[in-house]
């Protein structure tokens, strides 16, 4: 092993050591860990019980019948988020397997997963980012884990659905264990297909082998969530009308996922980072930062395809591509910082253009590490702190909703014009990838 690939491995084991110990300490402390798992569970139950777990009132008969998670004040300010499930029929599919145990054993079982899945995405991103730049790829993913505790503190399901995609992606790409990927890719979808339904679609437009295994992880995510759409269909005939309401309330204005600056939930850690944040300082009105947003990410998203088609699945187009989708799915609609932490998939993309060298690799080096490193924990705790002292709310408000998505829409933007000058060029010597 060589001193840059030495140095980079035990950074990288530096910050696994660091996101374990501050993410378990964290949780200890906590009054209130696992707050987003707790929804999913609560309803899993009911949903074992034969009940309708997407009407609260339901969910709340069951969480006091279970005698509650015995952590939780029972005040309606903590009831409401985990009576209301925002998640589908096949997210259940999951979260059931959990629910058979008692709150305490599946919340310790849950954040267990987590942190193995982060570490094995994390450990896998590194393996490919070291064949061309190891150190830079050990200090960058030791960067990501040090500033990522709260995905084991939180429990959000994101945690798992990006890593279960980074790994998916990085069998599928690499040729190895591809079963296992397909079946990763296929849970990932299952659990949060708008997180990871992009990189998806880039396995499609790839076309080959790769386009046969995406197809294959499809089919696995539907026949894996069936079976939930049927039995919540038997047990509550009106269940889509019920969850739909409960996405509109919380994305009202005032409500936990509103995006406006009257929100009462998207600013602070976890804070949303979809670009309607931006454009409803200009206009706190959904159709028009909805549409603004879309607008401003159709162009990015149609160049993005185009480069993706012709890249054919070669190795480092393909990794630029997914670079670019990693940033660009977090920004036309709702995601939060966990879901962003999906970028953690544009460090081989990096790596990659480090050891050709030059500009591209300077303009990589700092635009993927400014996005990695303002969407963490500490730096964006950091950030409010010395936003606070800022005498203007309006200033506090504008940069703090702006420097995420900013970030996000300038790595993505930074590896779709990367992806576009690649296909562009010659062909030259490609690494083996299986795209048939």
């Amino acid at each position: 092993m060589d001193k840059a690939r030495k140095d980079g491995f035990e950074l990288l084991l530096l910050g696994c050591a660091a996101f374990l110990v501050i993410g378990i300490a964290w949780s200890v402390l906590t009054s209130h860990p696992t707050v987003d798992f707790r929804p999913g569970y609560w309803s899993a139950r009911t949903f074992l019980e034969g009940a309708d777990p997407y009407n609260p009132a339901v969910v709340e008969r069951t969480y006091h019948a279970d005698g509650g998670d015995r952590t939780a004040r029972d005040s309606t300010h903590d009831l409401v988020p985990i009576v209301h499930g925002h998640y589908p029929p096949s997210e259940l599919t999951f979260a059931v397997l959990f629910a058979t145990l008692p709150f305490n054993a599946a919340q310790i079982l849950w954040t267990a997963c987590i942190a193995v899945m982060v570490l094995v995405a994390v450990l896998l991103m590194w393996t490919e980012g070291a064949r061309h730049a190891p150190f830079a790829a050990g200090v960058l993913l030791s960067i990501f884990l040090v500033n990522s505790p709260s995905l084991m503190v939180f429990g959000n399901p994101g945690a798992i659905a990006v890593s279960l995609c980074a790994i998916g992606a990085w069998c599928m790409l690499r040729g190895r264990f591809v079963a296992l990927g397909v079946v990763c890719l296929a849970a990932s979808l299952t659990i949060k297909t708008h997180d990871v339904g992009l990189v998806w679609l880039y396995f499609v437009l790839a076309g080959g082998k790769l386009r046969k295994q995406a197809l294959m992880a499809l089919a696995v995510a539907v026949a894996i969530s069936i079976p939930a759409f049927v039995w919540i269909n038997h047990v509550s005939p009106h269940w889509f009308s019920e969850f739909m309401a409960d996405i509109q309330a919380s994305r009202m204005r005032g409500g936990l996922n509103d995006p406006g600056p009257g929100t009462s939930g998207a600013r602070g850690i976890e804070m949303i980072v979809a670009l309607p944040v931006i454009f409803s300082l200009f206009r706190d009105e959904a159709g028009f930062y909805n549409l603004a947003s879309i607008l401003t990410c159709a162009p990015l998203l149609v160049a993005w395809g185009v480069a993706a088609v012709r890249s054919k699945g070669e190795e480092t187009k393909a990794w630029l591509s997914i670079a670019a989708i990693s940033a660009l799915s977090m920004l036309p609609i709702y995601h939060r910082q966990y879901d962003a932490k999906l970028i953690m998939l544009a460090v081989p993309a990096l790596c990659i253009l480090l050891a050709e060298g030059g500009r591209m690799a300077r303009y990589a080096m700092w635009i993927t590490a400014t996005a990695v490193v303002l969407n963490g924990d500490f730096t964006w705790l950091l950030l409010l702190a010395l936003l606070a002292k800022i005498p203007s709310t309006a200033i506090q408000t504008d940069v703090a909703v702006s420097v995420v998505p900013l970030s996000l829409l300038a790595l993505g933007s930074f590896y779709v014009w990367a992806g576009m000058r690649r296909v562009r060029e010659p062909a030259r010597q490609e690494s083996a990838v299986p795209a048939g």
